[in-house]
Order: structure tokens, then C-alpha cells, then sequence
């Protein structure tokens, strides 16, 4: 029988991430303009969350079966590919007071990331499959991962004239997709057991195609490649410790 309040923490931990994302345009409160470089960093660093995080679910799974695992990382490789082509050749789009190349640029970005999120509500309810610790350990990392996916389409929308409340909502808007897709992967994988290590595999799949196909070139662009892969390393490394020396 499913807890009740198991499934409103698996919701709550997704809204969360989904909200994470809205703090992404505060910062335009404060400066209309924002440097590149920290744009970089943030992208680095959640790049380096998203790899350990993604190794964590693999692990997890691979303990289960490797070969369902391995099935489920080619599912989600494949999936997240399929989704974000759905965006190909949309050029007739509208968002607001923006119209032509602005308009069609802002969509093109929420449009993008909202498509992700669903995968990304996948994994985080896929991860409290397999415990509340790796529910929230996975759903922290996708939380941190959120800010700067925030923060982009906020540079997108701030500098065309949209307020930064709007830019925030448009921001939490393309998160919705996590906590809708959440209790329903975490129900099935609960309800079918054996497909466990599947949907930890999908989830590992989904998030490394973002990080090495999305997150690190846009870091790339805003950083040298030695801050890069610094960035990228610390972030990796220090996620793990903290998994390794807190949560276990």
C-alpha cells in the first residue's frame, strides 16, 4: 500500500525544484545586466551536481540489474533527444508584449526547458523508489540545477523588456512539468518493482544528455576551459562527499 505521505513528499520535493527555478531572475532585481561569467560558473557548477547525481542513480540501479539499467540510460538518452526535437522549426511563436526574433528566442528557450522537465520529474520521482534519502539527494541536485536554467531564460526575457516577477513565473512555468510527472513515476515504479532499476537508468540517461549536450557548452561559452573544468570538478567532488559523508 502507498503512504500518503510518501507521495506528498515526493510532490512537495518536486514543487520545490520546480520553484528553484523562479530564483533564477531574482537576481535582476538588483542589476538589469548581468556578466556572462556568472552565468558560466553556475551552469559549471550544476553541471558537476548533475554528473554526480546522474552516477548516483546508476549505481543505484546497477545494484538491481545492470542490464535494465543500461536499457533504461538508452531510453532516456533517447526520449530527451526526442523531446527537445519537437522544438525544431518553430518559428511562429508569441510570449507577451514580444513579437518576431525576440518572441520566437524566449519561447524557443522556456519551450526548450520545459520539455526537459518532464525527465526531470521523472528522476525525481524515480529516485524516492529507491528511499527518501536518494529522493531528496536527487531532487536537491535538480533544485541547484534549476537556478541557472532560471537565470538563462531570465537573460532572455529581462534585457526585451519583460518585468523580472513575469521573467520569474515564466521561469517556475517551465518547471511544472516536474511535480505533474513525479507521483506518477514514483508510483510505478513502486507498483512494478522490476522496472526499478529501468527508471533510474532513464533518469541517469535524461540528466546526462542536459549536462553534456545543454549545461557545459553554455558554461563553455561564458568560461575558459580551465575554469570549465575546474568548476565542473569541485562541483562533482564535493557533491559526492556530501552524499557519501552526510546522507549516508
Amino acid at each position: 500500500m502507498i503512504d500518503s505521505l510518501q507521495l506528498a513528499l515526493v510532490f512537495l520535493a518536486a514543487l520545490a525544484t520546480a520553484l528553484a527555478t523562479g530564483l533564477g531572475a531574482l537576481p535582476f532585481l538588483f542589476v538589469r545586466e548581468m556578466r556572462r561569467r556568472w552565468l558560466g560558473v553556475s551552469n559549471a557548477t550544476a553541471a558537476g551536481l548533475m554528473i554526480a547525481a546522474s552516477l548516483t542513480l546508476l549505481v543505484e540501479g546497477a545494484q538491481v540489474s545492470g542490464l535494465r539499467t543500461l536499457l533504461g540510460l538508452a531510453l532516456g538518452w533517447m526520449s530527451i533527444r526526442w523531446t527537445h526535437g519537437l522544438m525544431d522549426g518553430r518559428e511562429h511563436l508569441s510570449i507577451g508584449s514580444l513579437a518576431g526574433a525576440d518572441a520566437r528566442k524566449a519561447l524557443l528557450v522556456v519551450g526548450v526547458m520545459t520539455l526537459h522537465s518532464f525527465s526531470e520529474g521523472v528522476g525525481v520521482g524515480v529516485s524516492f523508489g529507491g528511499g527518501k534519502e536518494l529522493g531528496l539527494f536527487i531532487s536537491s541536485a535538480i533544485a541547484f540545477h534549476n537556478i541557472p536554467e532560471g537565470l538563462a531564460i531570465s537573460l532572455v526575457l529581462v534585457p526585451r523588456g519583460v518585468s523580472v516577477w513575469l521573467a520569474a513565473w515564466w521561469s517556475v512555468f517551465s518547471s511544472l512539468p516536474q511535480p505533474l510527472m513525479a507521483v506518477p513515476a514514483y508510483l510505478f515504479v513502486s507498483w512494478f518493482a522490476p522496472f526499478l532499476p529501468v527508471g533510474f537508468g532513464l533518469a541517469a540517461g535524461a540528466m546526462f544528455w542536459m549536462t553534456f549536450t545543454e549545461i557545459i557548452p553554455e558554461a563553455r561559452a561564458d568560461l575558459s576551459r580551465t575554469g570549465l573544468a575546474l568548476a565542473i570538478a569541485l562541483s562533482t567532488i564535493v557533491t559526492i562527499l556530501f552524499q557519501e559523508t552526510v546522507l549516508r
